[in-house]
């Protein structure tokens, strides 16, 4: 069992209304990242080719390549510092502090160029309601570095569980894998079965909803709940889903946002948070799974065919 200290110090307090000027602020700035990645990259299916993924300091785009050559960016919330490194050895840094994302934007770019680096981007912000250009926005410019820091530490233990409950199946699944677009964290299985055209589909969920899929992920306040929330929902939604029990206790369905929820500060009042949220995975996608009717036998490991709960 996880040692009650040491899993508050995975699992560190992250109030909303405390970090959410912050949140806003790295909403913003890692867009203008991940856009560079998006520009440079061939599109993947459900828009694998975009995300940032957590690092042993902060998020990187992992490698891109440009010109024979690969660079990354990496956010580094330990040392509060943008990197740039490039494959022939060279690299540039900037700090993290609070800046506007006007600010943020043309700083990122002349260090981009700095490195011989040249890269247009679609230069204002998705999935967002009225989003202002980045070249405009002197709005958010927010960087408190102790809560960015929390931010990244319950990445890092999310991203760790969320790749231990992505090796129980052996059908397709995502990365686990942070969108820059709707800011969040998040692991995808699919049942391998197509799914029936979404109504007013716009071009981002026409090509990231074209199959089955049960995904669960981390909302670090952003998701309409006003507090940082694990979640786990369906698409297509099987009929009763909203009826099915999951665990933890703590664990409910939300309504509104059609979807499983646990509150990250359930998760943090566990005996053991770790187990908390392994069993709130497991048990909300068994939930859509029956329901929906998935080959489970043929998807997932035979050792995880028993319910998290027995």
């Amino acid at each position: 069992m996880t040692n009650h200290a040491s899993a508050l110090d995975l699992w560190p307090p992250l109030a909303w209304d405390e970090w959410k000027e912050t949140a806003s602020t790295l909403h913003m700035w890692t867009q203008i990242v991940g856009k560079t990645r998006l520009a440079l990259t061939p599109l993947m299916n459900h828009w694998w080719n975009v995300p940032l993924y957590v690092s042993a300091h902060g998020l990187s785009t992992s490698a891109i390549p440009y010109e024979g050559k690969l660079f990354e960016v990496e956010f580094d919330f330990v040392q509060h510092q943008l990197h740039v490194r490039v494959s022939s050895g060279a690299a540039r840094s900037v700090a993290l502090r609070p800046q506007s994302v006007a600010s943020f934007y043309d700083e990122y770019m002349s260090l981009l160029q700095s490195l011989g680096i040249e890269v247009k981007i679609h230069a204002t912000p998705d999935e967002v309601s009225d989003p202002i250009p980045f070249r405009q926005d002197d709005k958010h410019a927010s960087y408190d570095g102790e809560y960015a820091h929390r931010f990244w530490l319950i990445l890092s233990r999310a991203d760790v569980l969320f790749k231990r409950f992505r090796a129980r199946f052996l059908g397709k699944s995502s990365p686990v894998h942070f969108f820059w677009g709707s800011f969040d964290l998040a692991v995808t299985r699919f049942s391998g079965r197509p799914a029936p055209p979404r109504p007013n589909a716009d071009a981002i969920t026409r090509e990231a909803y074209s199959h089955e899929v049960i995904s669960a992920g981390f909302w670090p306040g952003n998701g309409g709940l006003g507090t940082a929330a694990f979640y786990c929902y369906a698409a297509p939604e099987p009929p009763g889903l909203d009826r099915q029990p999951v665990w933890p206790a703590q664990a409910f369905y939300s309504n509104e946002l059609k979807e499983f929820i646990l509150k990250y500060d359930d998760v943090r009042a566990a005996e053991s948070p770790d187990h908390a949220l392994m069993e709130f995975l497991q048990s909300s996608y068994e939930a859509a799974a029956i329901l929906a009717g998935w080959d489970r036998m043929a998807l997932e490991r035979s050792v995880c065919l028993e319910s998290a709960t027995s």
